[in-house]
């Protein structure tokens, strides 16, 4: 049987409310023949759609954070560090927009090295085999020679003997956090995360302290028959102390892992986060914590089902840069003015 169209016009008719979807938000990119304005090309995103739309709605909710006095907290991977994003997270750290940062083992012990001596630009290509031979380990299109771990190793050999006596000498024993914030004080360098964080009192979190180059070097405590230890226990029960002491928390996470969820799981005490942005490529398909969505972590209380939210799926040396122009940044000129 034939629609007639006399059918059609009735069911358009009867229809238009929604499928017409009149008074929706237009999909449009930025006008390029007009003066360019960056604030005006920033907030252009929101029409985007696509992935650009996720990033102009996180870079909203961020300014709403900053604008409701939340307490925001920073997670990151190492690889963040290891890019160009460090100096980001310096500026954010130096000036404090935000209040509690979340590490993994990589980025504590790279921000120190990068002190010392920088990485290099190199080829997400290029064999292993001759990287092996030439002695330069490979992050991405990031080469980080070996030399800068002897540099490394050279600065947290002395370190550790303080740290030592301390334990032996008044007993006490370090959490990672009062471990990096030691560390902070000792590189002493106005390039660093970490000396800022120690400067400006932020606490900076590595749950998994041992996963890298400072794991090692414990190892080789241990060897020489110290009994040194770190204890992670009681960072975890500061890091809720302080959600439970503020009425409003929220989160940007650079990427997965332990970084991005020892701050979801501290926020279930409050019943969650009050605002969200994920900044990931990891997908929900494997049911990896690194790829779990914010309905996910809603079911678990640890983000407020009403709370502003958005994963944006992008690299974050790509969309991390522009979310702090468009947010911190643009605050940091204004009070500057």
């Amino acid at each position: 049987m034939r629609f007639q169209d006399s059918d059609y016009k009735i069911h358009v008719k009867a229809m238009r409310k929604w499928e017409t979807l009149d008074g929706f938000p237009e999909v449009e990119g930025y006008d390029f023949e007009q003066e360019f304005d960056f604030d005006r090309f920033m907030q252009s995103y929101k029409n985007m759609g696509i992935q650009g739309t996720n990033l102009g709605f996180g870079i909203e909710i961020i300014n709403k954070m900053i604008d409701d006095k939340a307490k925001i907290f920073l997670s990151c991977t190492s690889n963040m560090v290891s890019s160009g994003n460090r100096e980001l997270i310096k500026f954010l750290v130096k000036n404090k927009f935000i209040h509690v940062l979340v590490m993994s083992a990589g980025g504590v012990e790279e921000d120190i090295i990068k002190t010392f001596k920088p990485f290099v630009l190199g080829s997400f290509d290029i064999s292993g085999n001759i990287l092996y031979e030439k002695g330069v380990g490979r992050i991405g299109n990031i080469f980080a020679p070996f030399d800068r771990y002897l540099y490394f190793e050279e600065f947290m050999n002395p370190f550790f003997d303080r740290i030592y006596k301390e334990q032996k000498e008044k007993n006490k024993i370090f959490t990672p956090s009062e471990f990096i914030r030691e560390l902070g004080k000792e590189v002493n360098n106005e390039d660093s995360i970490l000396y800022w964080a120690y400067k400006n009192n932020i606490p900076v979190y590595c749950p998994a302290l041992t996963d890298g180059a400072i794991g090692d070097l414990i190892h080789f405590q241990l060897q020489k028959g110290r009994d040194l230890y770190i204890d992670v226990a009681n960072d975890h029960h500061k890091i809720v102390k302080y959600v439970l002491a503020h009425e409003k928390t929220g989160a940007i996470l650079l990427g997965g892992g332990v970084s991005k969820h020892y701050i979801l799981n501290a926020n279930i005490f409050k019943d969650g986060l009050d605002y969200a942005v994920y900044i990931t490529t990891a997908g929900e398909y494997d049911a990896s914590d690194s790829g779990g969505n914010q309905q996910e972590a809603m079911s678990w209380a640890k983000i407020k089902l009403q709370a502003p939210n958005v994963k944006i799926m992008c690299e974050a040396s790509i969309a991390f840069p522009l979310i702090v122009a468009s947010t911190f940044a643009k605050k940091f000129q204004e009070t500057k003015q």
